[in-house]
């Protein structure tokens, strides 16, 4: 599985915002490229996973939808500097090395259906 580092001591999934009139799925598939390196395939939907921040003083409900990807081509050395760090975890180390629960589920969903 594809990790990231957006800064020291977290390690995440790939997620971010979708640009004007793109859909999830295809926000998903340029975030995996962007902050990974990677060109990735989506397979299938593996949930959502809602938290609240803070931000400008204000709590703020965010909702992130994950999707499950099949490898294409790239390099994790070719990620973009939004992240630290990006690299290749055995998907069954990455459920216990993710530093937040809902990305843990995700992981191990992803883990459920076959991934390696």
């Amino acid at each position: 599985m594809a990790l990231v580092s957006p800064r020291k001591g977290i390690y995440a999934l790939p997620k971010g915002h979708p640009d004007a009139g793109e859909t999830l799925e295809l926000a998903a598939t340029r975030e995996v490229r962007e902050e990974t390196g990677l060109v990735a395939e989506p397979v299938e939907k593996l949930g959502d996973v809602s938290y609240w921040y803070r931000f400008g003083g204000e709590r703020v409900l965010k909702t992130v939808t994950f999707f499950l990807f099949r490898f294409r081509s790239g390099s994790v050395a070719d990620h973009d500097d939004e992240v630290l760090w990006a690299g290749w975890v055995p998907l069954d180390q990455a459920v216990e090395q993710l530093s937040y629960e809902g990305e843990r589920e995700m992981a191990t969903k992803a883990l459920a259906r076959g991934g390696t």
